[in-house]
């Protein structure tokens, strides 16, 4: 039995708290905390997010996303080799611990009777490629756990740089930036859960946010008692609309004493800077989480949050991100699954037996995943990385995040998506963010990052861009192609006039877009005549076995219906309504007119063929690809020439005016 009153105390500094739901979370968010047995006669209760009651003769599970331990991350990536779990209980109960493997399997390690608190090491020796660590409790009375949590045995020590020098250990201590933009409630709201958890608020030295829009959170209910709360530790800084790099640019800006290194904004010398976008909903805990995993690393390391689906909230939507070689796309990294119910398949799912190929379950979530960089709804840069690599680029969205992760990893600093440290944040399938304004974004900057980044042939980027291009063709969003023709003309002009347009793209974009009913946002399909119909046109998705000799069918009859000409009563009258999951290539290539629901339903588009149109978008397309081809080496040698300059505190001064 396991004893306060026995042995010898282990444990140095904690990790990772064990917590609880927040009072009220539905059934399917509290599966990211723990798991009740289904035998139980009566449920576990708590008051507070540390501690539980569990009735005697119940038991529960910690094998759960945010309280199982990510063990193989920290055996990769950390100086550790051992961690200990600590438990203080009123009551009596058995503590069992166990770990899995790469494949799920579960694998008993010790367990015992606990009265008081109690220690448990456990060695990360046997976690090279996967696996967790988690403890599961039987109440042999009914007990309270006053606490638990995952602790390290020692302190953090020095940190080994890529020319191998040492710097470090560093201090728990962290500035946090979010830029804001026309989200008042929701920049207050973060600024209130940072404030809301004692033990975060206390590792806090600073609080920079960028306010870049005209609905000042300044103006929102909440916010004088939040900045109050944070005193002389909070600036706020308006400027114009950047975007989020020229919002997370001004942070480390800021955090880094501006151009000089004497601005106020920096003066506590952060050892950490925290990335995190104003949309979302924190777990606070996973601030503390990233700062560890941090300071406890063999060498400096960006460490990542993972994103959970604010509208899904058991739904794990982002895991760990790569960029493919071939084609210079993201893409989710190998083994991911993309928006993961923890709801109905929790770490303990390993299928069974006769599943088919393809059958969801929880299986891989015990790889260690990696990645090549982190999203900046929350990332935790050390300070030593971004004073060797410099500001990230003027990108105004997109790309910009990616861009930061692979320079780094060019300069020896990794990054790691750590399981465990999430927020909650919309999820792209909620947004038309690959059609609206944002396509310009999208491949303006992958071409600009590519040019930095990319090694071999381009054929693959321009086959790509070539297969996208007619996909958009055919699904009438002439308004996504306009856009896309420009971003290649703005990625030719080269890279003297990023910061010239910094501010001024949108606009500009946005301009374009107004030409094209298929960027037009009506309220609703009712207010527009009934739809004529369209016999013979396939709405539903084609499946089954044949499907890709029937796609390939209709993807024939949808290029000549393209190449005729169109029936000018369609654009007056639609003849579909399509919600989103309904408007693919081979339904809309065969339509004239059809209405379209944005993705989040707040409304449609009207899409309308025009042959002439279309032409004259591809051939200006294919001149565009033609041209980036041909000029994508010399491109090349200028981008990198530039970019020292792109990054630099000093230009990025002058756009901050200071």
């Amino acid at each position: 039995m396991s004893d306060s009153s026995q042995g010898t105390k282990k444990a140095v500094e904690q990790l990772q708290r064990v917590l609880l739901p927040k009072r009220g979370e539905p059934q399917d968010v509290r599966t990211l905390y723990l798991l009740e047995a289904e035998q139980n006669k009566e449920r576990a209760t708590w008051s507070d997010r540390f501690s539980l009651t569990i009735p005697a003769g119940a038991e529960v599970s910690f094998q759960t996303y945010f309280n199982a331990f990510a063990a193989s991350y920290w055996r990769r990536w950390s100086q550790l080799s051992s961690v200990i779990l600590k438990v203080e209980l009123e009551g009596e109960a058995r503590v069992d611990i166990y770990r899995s493997k790469i494949d799920g399997s579960r694998i008993a390690v010790e367990g015992d009777l606990v009265t008081g608190a109690g220690e448990f090491e456990i060695s990360l020796a046997p976690f090279e490629d996967g696996g967790w660590i988690w403890f599961d409790i039987t109440a042999e009375t009914e007990t309270t756990i006053k606490e638990a949590g995952w602790w390290a045995p020692v302190a953090p020590g020095p940190q080994t740089l890529p020319n191998g020098t040492q710097v470090g250990p560093f201090e728990k201590r962290v500035t946090v930036g979010i830029p804001t933009f026309n989200r008042p409630a929701d920049a207050v709201a973060a600024l209130e859960a940072l404030a809301s958890d004692p033990a975060v608020d206390a590792v806090i030295d600073t609080v920079i946010m960028p306010d870049q829009g005209n609905k000042h959170p300044a103006d929102e209910p909440g916010y004088q008692t939040a900045t109050e709360h944070f005193g002389d530790r909070f600036f706020e800084f308006r400027q114009g609309n950047l975007g989020g790099s020229g919002g997370y640019s001004r942070i480390m800006f800021e955090a880094l004493g501006g151009v000089d290194g004497a601005g106020e904004a920096g003066a506590k010398k952060s050892p950490y800077i925290l990335y995190m976008d104003d949309d979302i909903a924190i777990e606070p805990d996973s601030i503390l989480r990233a700062l560890q995993a941090a300071r406890y690393a063999k060498s400096p390391i960006l460490v990542g949050g993972q994103m959970l689906n604010l509208q899904e909230r058991s739904h794990l939507h982002s895991m760990g991100e790569v960029v493919g070689r071939h084609d210079f796309m993201w893409t989710s990294a190998p083994y991911v699954h993309y928006d993961h119910d923890f709801a109905q398949h929790p770490l303990s799912d390993r299928g069974k037996p006769g599943d088919k190929p393809g059958t969801r379950n929880s299986c891989d979530l015990h790889r260690r995943i990696d990645v090549d960089y982190n999203g900046w709804w929350m990332t935790m840069i050390p300070r030593v990385v971004a004073e060797e690599i410099g500001q990230p680029l003027p990108l105004f969205i997109k790309w910009d995040d990616a861009e930061f992760g692979l320079r780094a990893g060019d300069h020896g600093y990794p990054t790691a998506t750590w399981p465990g440290i999430a927020i909650w944040h919309m999820a792209w399938s909620d947004k038309d963010d690959a059609i609206d304004w944002q396509a310009y974004f999208h491949l303006r900057n992958r071409l600009i990052v590519a040019a930095l980044q990319h090694t071999g042939p381009v054929d693959g980027i321009i086959k790509s861009m070539q297969k996208a291009t007619v996909k958009h063709l055919v699904c009438m969003e002439y308004s996504t192609v306009a856009i896309q023709n420009e971003a290649m003309k703005d990625f030719l002009a080269g890279p003297d006039q990023l910061f010239d347009i910094l501010e001024s793209s949108l606009p500009r974009i946005n301009a374009i877009r107004k030409q094209f009913s298929d960027a037009v946002v009506l309220p609703t399909a009712a207010d527009l005549p009934k739809p004529s119909g369209a016999p013979g046109v396939p709405i539903n998705d084609i499946g089954g076995r044949l499907a890709p000799v029937k796609k390939a069918v209709w993807a024939l009859k949808g290029l000549k219906h393209t190449l005729t000409k169109e029936n000018p009563e369609h654009h007056e009258v639609p003849q579909a309504n399509l919600a989103p999951i309904n408007a693919r290539w081979f339904s809309l290539s065969r339509l004239d007119g059809a209405t379209v629901t944005t993705a989040d339903g707040r409304g449609v588009v009207y899409r309308k063929r025009d042959r002439a149109k279309a032409e004259e978008l591809w051939k200006e397309s294919r001149r565009l690809q033609k041209e980036v081809a041909e000029r994508f080496s010399e491109l090349q040698d200028k981008y990198r020439a530039a970019h020292p300059q792109l990054t630099s505190r000093a230009a990025w001064g002058k756009i901050f005016n200071v």
